[in-house]
């Protein structure tokens, strides 16, 4: 399901359990980011707990890309991640999706897609 401001503290604990500080460091912003136009943000929720999430940024036409996707430890090997994805993706309007990851190769693999380098730069 889409995103909304009662899924925020799910978000920001899986966010903390990734030991990805940006988001839990500042909840109000994480919100704001979380809903940003161009943005599409979804979630797993099973018991009103949130089970894992996906944040993309999208020009709504062409591209989009998979900033954020995490499933809870405890729930993962389940779909979870890829059912996130599959239901994200048409959501953004675009025809391709582009994301970076250090620890899921295999996960992206399983995906129709093209294996290409890149570089994440860091303003200022």
């Amino acid at each position: 399901m889409r995103y909304d401001r009662a899924h925020l503290n799910g978000v920001l604990a899986i966010c903390a359990a990734e030991d990805w500080p940006s988001f839990p460091g500042d909840p109000e912003r994480a919100h704001v980011v979380l809903t940003a136009p161009g943005v599409t943000s979804v979630v797993a929720v099973e018991n009103n707990e949130v089970l894992g999430f996906a944040y993309l940024q999208s020009d709504g036409h062409i591209q989009a890309h998979l900033s954020l996707m995490a499933v809870a430890t405890p729930h993962r090997r389940r779909g979870i991640g890829q059912a996130l994805l599959e239901y994200a993706a048409p959501l953004t309007g675009a025809l391709r999706i582009d994301l970076v990851t250090d620890t899921a190769q295999d996960f992206y693999a399983s995906f129709q897609h093209h294996t290409y380098n890149g570089f994440r730069i860091y303003p200022g």
